[in-house]
């Protein structure tokens, strides 16, 4: 048997197993399994890797995309860079770290821009997935703000609204879970009165398919996506790296 899987916390709305699940019928690999591993504390991972001597891969989701880093024997330059782990391929108990969501992320944005040129983005967060989001932003030669609520980022919420950030920002990127399901009413705290037909918002959330982020934007014309597509990109990517 050969055992893949994810850790994180509260893992019941986690794409992930049913993705790999379903991926190994169609390959017809009925001795390959994904599993869910809640960890509650990151600490808890070398026990796992040794009573698992079938594991191969995991995936890493909140909160440990950073947490993990430490306990690795490898980082590839872009998990170095972007200072976050997602995909970690373990072989004989070496643990190699990797990032994925960059690879998921500039795929999916590629698509949704075509051949739109952006200058100024605008990252609602400030955790794992935001660190992805600037370091793919930052390759593409895009100016970033970030804007946390625990101060953490270039600014905060309360700043924000004195600036012309929203108007001037052509993409903006939410990376908090802000919306995600069950508190599928919750949406990042900006003036949706400021978002136009010009602008492109992406949600890195993907359950609700459309957050309430998404819906305000697109009441006043601005072109949208969820994180569903980037979601694929990056779990094929994983994939590929552990079979290699």
């Amino acid at each position: 048997m050969k055992i893949y899987g994810l850790i994180g916390q509260s893992l019941g709305h986690s794409f992930s197993r049913e993705y790999f699940t379903n991926k190994f019928k169609e390959l017809g690999l009925p001795d390959h399994r994904y599993e869910n591993f809640e960890l509650e504390n990151i600490a808890q991972l070398p026990n796992l890797i040794k009573s698992e001597p079938q594991l191969l891969g995991l995936n890493v989701t909140i909160p440990y995309k950073r947490d993990v880093m430490p306990l690795l024997d490898n980082l590839s330059p872009q998990a170095k860079a972007i200072g976050a782990v997602n995909t970690i391929k373990i072989d004989n108990e070496k643990l190699d770290g990797y990032n994925t969501d960059c690879f998921g992320f500039e795929a999916a944005l590629r698509e949704l821009l075509g051949s739109r040129k952006i200058t100024k983005a605008l990252i609602l967060g400030t955790g794992g997935s935001a660190q992805t989001v600037q370091y793919v932003l930052h390759s593409l030669s895009v100016e970033t703000n970030s804007v946390s609520s625990s101060g953490s980022g270039d600014l905060n919420y309360e700043e924000l609204r004195s600036t012309q950030l929203i108007r001037e920002s052509e993409l903006i990127v939410n990376t908090t879970p802000l919306g995600m399901y069950p508190k599928t009413s919750a949406a990042p705290d900006i003036d949706f009165e400021q978002i136009s037909s010009d602008h492109i918002l992406f949600d890195l959330i993907y359950n609700p398919g459309k957050t309430a982020f998404l819906a305000k934007a697109e009441e006043r014309g601005a072109r949208t996506s969820n994180g569903l597509k980037m979601l694929h990109l990056q779990a094929e990517k994983s994939w590929e790296i552990w079979n290699t």
